[in-house]
């Protein structure tokens, strides 16, 4: 069957990093053709109408169509201890996140978690994430069954560390790291809207041969994602600098055993040295913003404005449970709360792109997911931009689409997401 959804729609020609506000279009009476899982046109409500008569169309009024939200780095097994309270990133793993994530070596939790967690980051307008496992391969089947039911396009993968600084309930060894995630990805990727992301934790936590035995599995298999974490706590970094005495910096720990390149995600990284931020950009790999987990746990403010001034392929998070929210929206909130600290606040259109296509191109998904143009999958949203008094009010007294939106961006939360759609069809939730 053809859908045709009217409404306001707004998405992206190009970023708004490189071109301001404009990189963005706006239709006040759009409508988008929906066909067999995919957008099939957009483009204003009386030519839609007129070229696909034949479709049902759904009326959303004053609603606003956007992209659904891409999560770019996150811990579905974080979901139970999300909001624990008051220590910093070392302590908080072992107090409150091993600990929760050994509950995992229990199949039927970890079903349990995947399927409400997907269901929460739906009723907040998120279609697509990127997420860290356990070590227990289950939990990788677990999550993507869980996505597969929905139709939703995920990319996870079985974290693996095998060094004494992580609990004994949570260790693997080199080999069984390279062996489970090997058997795992053979399974997953490219099945259905699954993605398999290779995954070590971080290097604190896996010794030489695990990265080494890691870095081989990518280059065996360069077309799928790495996901790891860089540089985002002092302490920490002081840290790997303990554990690799002869490693130039934290990304070196990474780089010298084959877990350096495209496709590489690294959640973060805010305290990045020169030859660091030269690096990563020269490579093409990816740096994602975690705004609410980096104030939270007290990590320190992420450079957005000097990053992506110097060209880097920068990507946003909740990075639940570190991060304090499961929506997209309070994240861009905390993104533009960090800018302001920093002297740069983001403009709306800023936000809005990091949260769909500037996430969906840190994930090389951007041809796919993140943006509404023919062709793409039918992943998007509806907007209520009145969804609260507080928030109507002042929208009320907007005079252009940015002013409308601002408000949700910052005050919004699930009651603003009036619809999610996968891959064309209406979610249970949202």
């Amino acid at each position: 069957m053809t859908t045709l959804h009217l409404g306001q729609i707004l998405s992206f020609d190009g970023s708004p990093f490189d071109e301001g506000p404009t990189a963005a279009w706006h239709e006040r009476q759009g409508g988008l053709v929906v066909g067999d899982g995919r957008i099939l046109a957009v483009g204003p409500a009386d030519a839609m109408r007129m070229s696909h008569p034949e479709a049902e169309v759904i009326d959303h009024g004053e609603g606003l169509i956007v992209p659904g939200f891409v999560d770019a780095h996150a811990h579905y097994p974080q979901t139970g201890m999300i909001a624990s309270w008051g220590k910093r990133l070392i302590d908080w793993l072992n107090h409150y996140t091993f600990p929760e994530e050994m509950r995992f070596a229990d199949p039927a939790y970890a079903r349990d978690v995947a399927g409400r967690y997907l269901d929460l980051l739906l009723a907040n307008g998120t279609t697509s994430v990127c997420s860290f496992c356990t070590i227990h391969p289950h939990s990788v089947d677990a999550l993507f069954e869980a996505a597969e039911s929905r139709r939703m396009r995920v990319f996870a993968g079985k974290t693996c560390m095998d060094r004494d600084t992580a609990p004994e309930g949570l260790r693997d060894t080199a080999q069984g790291a390279y062996d489970d995630s090997k058997a795992l990805l053979e399974r997953w990727h490219g099945r259905g809207r699954a993605s398999y992301v290779i995954t070590p934790r971080f290097s604190p936590t896996s010794t030489p041969d695990q990265l080494r035995a890691l870095g081989a599995l990518w280059a065996e298999n360069p077309g799928c994602p790495m996901q790891t974490h860089l540089s985002e706590q002092t302490d920490e970094i002081a840290w790997v600098k303990s554990l690799y005495p002869d490693a130039r910096d934290y990304l070196d720990t990474y780089e010298a055993y084959g877990l350096l390149g495209p496709g590489g995600l690294y959640g973060h990284a805010i305290h990045l040295e020169p030859r660091e931020r030269e690096r990563l950009r020269e490579i093409g790999a990816s740096l994602v913003h975690c705004p609410t987990s980096n104030t939270f746990i007290g990590s320190g403010l992420f450079d957005m404005d000097g990053l992506a001034r110097e060209g880097q392929i920068i990507g946003l998070a909740t990075d639940t449970g570190g991060g304090s929210s499961f929506s997209m929206l309070r994240t861009m909130a905390a993104a533009y709360e960090i800018g302001q600290l920093r002297g740069r606040p983001l403009h709306a259109s800023e936000l809005l792109w990091l949260a769909t296509q500037g996430s969906a191109r840190a994930l090389r998904a951007d041809d796919r997911i993140g943006n509404l143009a023919a062709g793409m999958e039918a992943d998007f949203i509806v907007l209520d931009l009145a969804s609260t008094p507080a928030i109507a009010q002042r929208s009320a007294s907007a005079e252009d689409i940015w002013e409308a939106l601002f408000p949700t961006i910052m005050m919004g939360d699930d009651r603003a997401v009036t619809g999610t759609w996968v891959a064309g069809e209406r979610t249970r939730v949202g």
